[in-house]
């Protein structure tokens, strides 16, 4: 395995290669980088594929972007990014196998939908993209906000409205917000906006959509919506796994990959 860097959009972009054969793309979760998916990338090189793996700006060895992105953004970032990268690895050829883990996932439904030529068949893993209905926690949350505006308008306590919101975000779980800061923050809001349900039956890949059955991120509902509204997909749940299947079951998984592949 090799780690490498190349510039792209005067972004230095950091990625992981390895292996021989069929190219296999791994576009990461959020908060996730290059470095989560070694096992995997480790044991489908062993089995005769070129696997790369990179790290989005603002994960892992990338830097952030300049400006707050979109899902778009990351979409065409990645368009980029291939381009200049088969210049540099001639291993690395297209048509190749896509897999996207959370909000990977998101980044791959678009890519797969505006640039099809690139890929050969998509993975689906624990993907992100579908914007949850409010219900009563997210009516709560939604509530919440608005007094929370309200609350610290006046000047005397707006110097105390950033930390309390981060706490507030804490304590509702929503991790990645909490986490993040500066340009990533507001890029994560503007990737949490985005609703890519409208957008799915667009895709016309062969897809395999696999999910942790004790996912508390991204719950194992939105993969049977995935599974109907892709035309031909399969599913396969993991019952004991979460949301990270490359790490906590990573032979496993790299089976069904491989298998998928075939």
């Amino acid at each position: 395995m090799r780690e490498d860097k190349i510039i792209v959009n005067n972004i230095e972009v950091n990625y992981k290669i390895a292996g021989e054969g069929p190219a296999i793309l791994v576009l990461h979760g959020w908060g996730g980088s290059s470095d989560s998916w070694v096992r995997v990338q480790d044991i489908l090189s062993r089995k005769g594929y070129t696997i790369l793996v990179l790290d989005f700006p603002g994960f892992g060895r990338t830097p952030p972007p300049y400006d707050p992105w979109a899902v778009g953004d990351y979409m065409e970032f990645l368009n980029s990014f291939i381009r200049e990268v088969k210049k540099k690895e001639k291993s690395f050829v297209s048509p190749f196998f896509l897999l996207g883990h959370s909000f990977g996932g998101r980044v791959s439904i678009k890519f797969c939908i505006k640039y099809p030529e690139y890929v050969r068949k998509l993975i689906l893993m624990d993907s992100a993209g579908i914007k949850p209905g409010y219900g009563f926690k997210g009516s709560l949350i939604f509530v919440a906000a608005l007094l929370g505006n309200a609350l610290f308008t006046p000047k005397v306590l707006r110097r105390f409205k950033d930390s309390v919101r981060s706490i507030f975000y804490r304590v509702i779980r929503n991790r990645d917000y909490a986490k993040a800061n500066g340009i990533m923050k507001e890029t994560l809001k503007k990737v949490l906006k985005e609703d890519l349900l409208p957008e799915i039956p667009g895709l016309n890949k062969q897809t395999l959509i696999v999910w942790g059955g004790r996912d508390r991120i991204v719950p194992v509902k939105d993969a049977y919506t995935f599974k109907n509204i892709i035309k031909g997909s399969k599913l396969e749940i993991f019952k004991e796994v979460g949301h990270s299947p490359h790490l906590e079951c990573p032979e496993t998984l790299s089976g069904v990959i491989k298998n998928f592949f075939v």
